[in-house]
């Protein structure tokens, strides 16, 4: 039996949403492709081609906060109608950054080509790449594979595209969805990759959503903008920005269903792609290139900024991680990661808790269950709570360990 897709204790299934099976394919209007291109050693799928065929599709889209993006991200914002997008040329193996003019020039030549190879104007194809820095891309074999991919576009094509994008991703974060609105039933499907190089603002991720629900401009990019500073942007494997971040939605409005701004269907849709952009953040944490476990720290008092920087002082601590890694009850490494990230002359009255079991107070040890603690950070989820001064502000960041694997993988990507 294959595994839920809603599968961490910190998303909760909304009741409206029913998950469908994975080979039940796209939304109406839409179709996919995965082709190999030959721009990976291995062999293995590279390229993936996604097309809506709706007459006047809605999009909306979120892209790296890198002062070093890369060519397909550049391109994209520069040319592209962002909220009218109907094709995305997607690969693998290269990543197609720092790369200058000729990487641009290179991008262009792929987007071209999509274009000509599906019937639209290249301001209508969205280009995103993932795979390694400064390499640039094999346009030729780009060229072949988009022509091959448009040939094999299909409803149920969505599981060769997802295959197409990944990397070093473990397992495929691939979600088929059906939600109930009270105007109707409408699709949401996603394809998402991501698994090093994470960091908020917001992954080495791609991240591909499509619905069959009728959404204006303005509130497919609320929406998407919301839920992704509550998912991509809560997610952190390594603190590492990538130059190639894209999250896109693409609305056909195939199902007929309306989601009007201010309804109870734009509340019931959010509801259900908050949950799912959040799941498949955390999927991409616990695949973490050899994660072991992933956590969630909690951050409540003091201000907005202070929070944040407590949260991923935590969050991006080698010692906490390390910690995580080998179920290590050793709660002095979060009192050192918030003390760097909020310095003073004063002791930090701080309180933590581990699963629940505080261990500080006002900045001083408590009693507690040790073994009981001992059990519990070694779980596949470990949660930590944070209390500072004050009141009024409150974040969360989900985090993966650091594990002998993480440090094998990143040491030999190149080769």
């Amino acid at each position: 039996m294959a595994e839920a897709f809603f599968r961490s204790r910190w998303v909760e299934r909304p009741p409206h949403v029913t998950e469908l099976a994975g080979d039940s394919g796209l939304p109406g209007g839409f179709r996919a492709a995965g082709v190999t291109a030959g721009l990976k050693p291995s062999g293995n799928p590279d390229l993936g081609l996604l097309v809506c065929d709706a007459p006047e599709p809605v999009s909306a889209a979120r892209f790296t906060a890198s002062g070093a993006a890369a060519a397909p991200v550049l391109l994209t914002q520069e040319r592209c109608n962002l909220h009218s997008l109907r094709v995305v040329l997607a690969n693998s193996g290269c990543a197609n950054a720092a790369t200058g003019r000729r990487g641009l020039e290179d991008a262009a030549k792929t987007q071209g080509a999509a274009a000509a190879a599906t019937g639209t104007d290249a301001a209508h194809v969205a280009l995103a790449s993932t795979g390694g820095i400064s390499q640039y891309l094999p346009v030729e074999a780009m060229l072949k594979g988009v022509l091959a991919a448009s040939a094999r576009l299909s409803a149920h094509g969505d599981a060769s595209f997802q295959e197409a994008i990944q990397t070093t991703d473990a397992f495929e974060k691939r979600a088929n969805l059906q939600v109930e609105l009270p105007s109707g039933t409408v699709r949401l499907n996603a394809q998402c990759k991501g698994a090093g190089m994470i960091s908020p603002n917001f992954a080495t991720m791609l991240c591909f959503i499509e619905t069959d629900a009728a959404l204006s401009a303005e509130t497919a990019d609320l929406l998407l903008g919301v839920c992704v500073k509550r998912s991509f942007d809560r997610a952190s494997v390594d603190g590492q920005l990538s130059t190639n971040d894209t999250a896109l939605l693409l609305c056909s409005g195939a199902s007929g269903v309306t989601v009007a701004p201010e309804s109870e269907d734009e509340l019931r849709f959010g509801e259900a792609l908050d949950a799912l952009l959040r799941q498949l953040a955390l999927m991409m944490v616990a695949d973490g290139e050899g994660a072991g476990r992933l956590a969630r720290v909690i951050v409540r008092g003091g201000n907005p900024g202070g929070v944040e920087a407590a949260a991923r002082a935590v969050a991006n601590s080698p010692l906490v991680k390390a910690a995580l890694h080998g179920g290590d009850p050793n709660w002095g490494r979060i009192v050192q990661a918030v003390g760097g990230a909020l310095p003073g002359t004063a002791p930090l009255q701080l309180d933590v808790a581990i699963e629940g079991i505080q261990v500080c107070s006002a900045g001083a040890a408590l009693d507690y269950d040790r073994a009981a603690l001992d059990e519990a950070v070694k779980r596949h989820e470990v949660e930590y709570e944070v209390g500072l001064p004050g009141e009024g502000a409150d974040t969360e960041v989900f985090f993966s360990d650091l594990s002998h694997e993480y440090v094998t993988v990143n040491a030999d990507y190149t080769t």
